[in-house]
């Protein structure tokens, strides 16, 4: 699509277009100016001379901000290309990691902090003392928002909560396992049968929804047996000491209690799904080299 034309060029403000991006994602002239560093005034300034070199209203106003026309809404991927190829063209061909200076910001959940997150940063230490991570919890209902605007840099997901068209790399595999702790009279022959399983009390982590019912009880459930869930916690981090100190069993994820003392294991009773980890990422973070070093070391460790 031709944005605009050859004379007009060579006074186009590659600042205009970073504002109609803005604008697109804000749909706000007050938000926009506070994304850009800008003030209101300066913002809407811009927006006149977007109007004169496109020749239409672009944005109008509404009763929450702005609303883009049917030109703006045309244009939005191809000034979101232009502004990608550009940002491309201005990274440094090679990166090095040891004089570097890079800010990343990694959406997780507390699982993926704590079995990926964890020592993937402790690579990233090693290598590019100058990087910086902020991980922050991952929503899976902006987070497609969240890497369009660049507000996260990479995310850790499963398939199913992925948004679509982003650059998507698989992590790993994971598997349940039955988890308690060191000594408990049950876990003594090393193995559990279906019956034992389904009469011990037990304790799962829920981030929503039914606080008593997991994957573990679907799967019980086509079997036509259910188990007794007396703790619920919404963190995987809490799981592990919660088992320490209790005679409660859980099925839990094999990686996350990896290296755990005073915990012990066996394969589960019953057929129970695992999941896939994966790294997800937006076309704007694509081509930059340091992120481009920074997820293959993470691929590397996964």
């Amino acid at each position: 699509m031709k944005i605009i034309s050859m004379a007009d060029i060579r006074t186009l403000d590659l600042n205009l277009l970073k504002t109609f991006d803005a604008l697109m994602d804000e749909r706000s002239v007050t938000r926009a100016a506070a994304r850009l560093a800008l003030t209101q005034p300066a913002v809407s300034g811009m927006l006149v001379r977007l109007r004169e070199a496109f020749g239409d209203p672009l944005f109008v106003r509404s009763s929450r901000g702005v609303v883009p026309t049917a030109r703006a809404e045309a244009l939005a991927p191809t000034v979101r290309q232009v502004l990608l190829e550009v940002a491309a063209m201005l990274q440094p061909l090679s990166f090095d990691p040891a004089r570097a200076a890079l800010t990343m910001t990694v959406a997780a959940t507390d699982y993926a902090l704590r079995v990926i997150v964890l020592p993937w940063l402790a690579v990233l230490r090693a290598q590019a003392p100058g990087l910086r991570v902020a991980v922050q919890p991952v929503d899976d209902l902006h987070v497609a928002a969240q890497l369009e605007r660049g507000e996260v840099d990479l995310a850790l997901t499963t398939p199913e909560a992925a948004p679509p068209s982003v650059h998507a790399r698989p992590l790993f595999d994971e598997r349940y396992v039955c988890v308690a702790r060191a000594g408990h009279p049950a876990m003594a022959a090393g193995a559990l049968t279906l019956d034992a399983f389904c009469a011990l009390d037990q304790a799962l982590v829920s981030y929503g929804g039914s606080p008593f019912e997991g994957v573990t009880d679907r799967a019980l459930a086509a079997l036509g047996r259910q188990r007794r869930v007396v703790a619920s916690v919404g963190s995987f981090l809490m799981l592990p000491e919660l088992l320490r100190r209790t005679d409660l069993i859980a099925l839990a994820p094999a990686r996350l209690i990896e290296g755990e003392r005073d915990l012990v294991s066996c394969a589960p009773p019953l057929a129970v799904p695992g999941f896939t980890k994966l790294a997800v990422w937006h076309e704007r973070r694509h081509r930059d080299a340091g992120q481009r070093w920074a997820r293959e070391r993470l691929f590397e460790l996964c």
